[in-house]
Formats: structure tokens, sequence, C-alpha cells
């Protein structure tokens, strides 16, 4: 109804051009209807395979003019009003001066004769010529209570059909608001699929959908979607972090609360495991994870990166609930003297949308340097927390190895847990987990079993970045002493 009513107060604000961009047609055709009853007018809709039909009333078949600079012609010099709705007619726009001239022409006469032109497309670039006579309109988007409804007609449609199911309205709840910001048709495609697929709904179709949510939503090239997330007993260590989420963890209770939590940022060095930390949260909250690269929003041509950036951050409300990943966020907002101010406008794009989304989007931020991250990221309130995620200690490094031992079917009783946390001291996770992969392999070339002497040879062969960049990690550590959480303990 709300559409209804927002729909009769565009066409009755006098305005000549209205621009609906979707993919419902049929859902726009059906609305209007109901305004041409309303406001008392005749709706013609025309496509070029069907040409010019009168639809609020019956009137048999009457098709004329599929040509679409005739039909512009056609409706500048008849006498009746009306709702006219031409379909995909986005292309004969495209450098088509006649065309624009004579939307322009009927925009100019519409006080003396009354028509009203509803472009209605996917997409729909306005030319500057008749921008000033034009008004969007925005199909509204189901509410979770519309798509709980719509997941259990599809049900009751599919039992009908003959099939027996399995359904859990627990998952039904968890399903409706991962269809959140999709239309009424690609939802009901997307619940559709996920009954028929297996005969039930149950928390596994969650993640199918949200892959096929990312598909419709078109993000490849803005934003990845991370497919493999971890859980944190795949993460050795971060007891202070892992706590802090535990308390946060979406539920029934905190999804009512005002204040939603917001976000995190992770500092530490390079191989800590901040990026297998940030995938953690995505599993443990059972959340779909988007992962922006800064590198790569990127343009060469002026305005280009901010529209990149703006694109994705909507998406990613659009994906709500989700974490959202943003790794290595320094390279995006460190400032040059040759980059014509982008920095500074990503960097006031990203507060902005900070400050002001509404819609469930947790984002975790990485970043290894400190020095190159503005201030006014930094400040409470911005972020929940800032956690420092330093060289894992003696434990946590004997729980990587036993982590890493196990995921590659290593024996683990013929390790000295000890003793190699003794000999990987300054080591990070990634590069204990490389020196275990190098002793697999060392181990392969000499047919041998990886065993304990293998391991520690390989350790002796690295230099850690604990000792080639010392300098730079104790001064990370300096600045995060007082500033931020430590997040193993």
């Amino acid at each position: 109804m709300q559409d209804i009513r927002d729909l009769t107060g565009v066409l009755r604000s006098n305005t000549p051009i209205v621009i609906i961009e979707t993919y419902e047609e049929y859902r726009v055709i059906d609305l209007l209807k109901r305004v041409s009853a309303v406001l008392y007018q005749p709706l013609f809709t025309w496509s070029i395979t069907q040409g010019l039909t009168r639809v609020d009333r019956a009137m048999g078949t009457q098709k004329f003019n599929s040509d679409p600079t005739d039909i512009l012609g056609q409706i500048k010099s008849t006498s009746q009003q009306g709702i006219y709705v031409l379909c995909d007619f986005h292309p004969f726009v495209d450098n088509a001066p006649k065309n624009v001239r004579l939307l322009k022409e009927i925009a100019l006469e519409y006080a003396s004769l009354k028509h009203t032109i509803v472009l209605v497309s996917h997409a729909f670039e306005i030319p500057p010529e008749i921008q000033r006579y034009c008004a969007h309109f925005r199909l509204s988007l189901p509410n979770n209570e519309q798509l709980q409804n719509l997941i259990y007609e599809q049900v009751e449609q599919v039992k009908s059909e003959g099939m027996i199911l399995t359904v859990d309205d627990t998952a039904v709840t968890q399903l409706a608001k991962n269809l959140r910001g999709l239309t009424f048709d690609d939802a009901k495609r997307l619940a559709h699929k996920a009954i028929v697929d297996d005969g039930a709904i149950t928390h596994s179709d969650v993640e199918m959908v949200n892959r096929g949510k990312f598909k419709l939503l078109d993000m490849e090239g803005v934003l990845q979607f991370e497919y493999d997330t971890s859980d944190f007993s795949q993460v050795a260590g971060l007891h202070n972090l892992k706590g802090w989420l535990n308390q946060r963890a979406p539920t029934t209770l905190t999804s009512s609360l005002e204040d939603q939590p917001k976000g995190i940022l992770l500092l530490g060095v390079q191989g800590s495991g901040k990026s297998l930390a940030a995938k953690a949260v995505a599993g443990m909250w059972q959340r779909p994870l988007l992962r922006m690269d800064m590198s790569a929003l990127y343009n060469k041509y002026i305005g280009e990166t901010e529209k990149n950036l703006r694109t994705a951050l909507e998406l990613a409300d659009l994906m709500s609930p989700c974490v959202l990943w943003i790794d290595e966020i320094e390279k995006g907002l460190s400032s040059g003297s040759s980059d014509d101010g982008t920095s500074k406008r990503i960097l006031g794009t990203i507060l902005t949308w900070m400050a002001e989304r509404k819609s469930d989007v947790f984002l975790v931020a990485t970043a290894n340097d400190i020095s190159a991250l503005p201030p006014e990221l930094m400040r409470k309130g911005r972020m929940d927390e800032i956690f420092f995620v330093d060289l894992p200690d003696d434990e946590v490094r004997q729980a990587i190895f036993l982590i890493h031992a196990k995921r590659r079917g290593l024996d683990v009783t013929r390790l000295d847990l000890a003793q190699l946390s003794k000999a990987s001291q300054g080591f990070s996770g990634a590069e204990i987990e490389q020196a275990v992969i190098s002793a697999i392999y060392s181990g392969k070339a000499i047919e041998t079993e990886v065993d304990q002497a293998l391991l520690i040879q390989e350790l002796m062969k690295t230099r850690p970045l604990s000792v080639v960049m010392r300098e730079k990690l104790q001064a990370l550590r300096d600045w995060a002493s007082g500033r931020t959480v430590n997040a193993h303990k």
C-alpha cells in the first residue's frame, strides 16, 4: 500500500517523466493499474515487441507503433491524457537526439496535454536535456515479515505439488533476514530453490541463499564474497578478541538493542592472524563475509574511485546482515601528493557511511601500518574497539603448531610442541605455517616422514619478520601499548 501511495503522489506532482529502475516490470505495471484507477487516467504500456497497448481496461487487441520514434510522436500528437509506460526504452535514448528532443517536447507541453511518461528499465541514464523534467521512483523491498510469509507461501506451493518437506521455523527466520535487499521476485526464486533442492528448509540453506544473493546483486569486481569462512577453533590465541565477540554475538535479544556493534580494527604485524580472525568473525556469527580490497577500488578516472566505493558500501548494506572485511585499510587511506585528493574523499565517504548507516553490517578492518591511518578513523565511536594482534607467545605457538600439523595429517605424537615453540620464538603464525609446509616438502624430497628434527631444521632456516624488521615492530608495539586492547590476553 505504501508503494501505491508514494507512486500516486509522484504522478500527482505534475512531473512529466518518471524513471523507475527495476527488474520487476510486471509489479510496476500492476501498481500503475491501481494508481491509474485512483487518478482516473488511462494507462498504456509500450515495448518494442508489443507496441502500444491500453492495459487499465479490456480493449481487445490494440498493438501499433512499435518504432520508438513513432510512439513518441504518437504520444506528443494525441489529445488523449494518460500514463504511458515505455518498457526498456533506455537503448533508444542513448545517442538518439531525435528521441531525446521528442521527450523534451512532451515534457514542455505537459501543462496542456497532461501526458505522463513512465520509463521502466533495469537501468536508465537520463540525458541532461530532460533531467530537470524527471523524477525517480524506487519500488520498496520486502521486509522481514513479508519475506517470512513469502517463504511459507513457497512451502505451501511445493507441498501442493506432492513434495514432503521438513521446515525448521528458526531457519525460516534466518533465511528471511538473509534475503533482505532482494526484490520480491528474486527472493521468491531463491526461496523456492532452497526448498526444492533438498526438500527442506534448514540452516544449511542460508549459505546457498547468500551465494545466490551475491550473484544477483552483481558485486563481482567491487567486493569479493568469501565462501571459506573459518571458526575460532582454527585460530590459536586471541582470547580477548574471542571473548569480546562472544559478548556481542547476534541474538534475538541483541537484535532489539538500539546500539548494535559497529566494527573493530585489527592492528598488528603481517602474518599474525588478522585475516584469519576476520574470517572467523563471520563464521562465529554465521554471517556472509564480504572482502573489500582498498587498492582494487582505485581508478585512473577522477571520480570513479569514489563511485566504486559508494557502490561497494551500498551493496554491503543490501547484503546485511553481514561482515564487511576491509583488508589493509591503510593502503586506500594514506594520502599522497599525486592522488588529486582521492584518499581524502575516500576517507570522507567511509566516515560518513560509518556514522549514518542503518544496516546491520559489522565492519572488520585490518591494518599493518598505524602511521598511515588518519586520526579521524581511530577515535572512539568510529570503531567499537581497536585490537592489537601481537606475535604469539609460547602457549599460542604450541597451539599453532598443533593446528597446522593436524590439518596436514602429521603424527603429532612424534612432535615435542614445547621444543618447537621455543625454537620458533619471534615467529608469526604465518611463518610457523610456512615452516610446517616446507618441512613436508623436504620430507617428500628425501622420502621420509616429517619429524621433530625436520621441523627444527626448517625453523633454523627462517629469518622471521621480528628479526628483519625489529625496529618497526618495536615502534608498533610502543604505539599500541595503552592505546589498544591486546587481542591475545
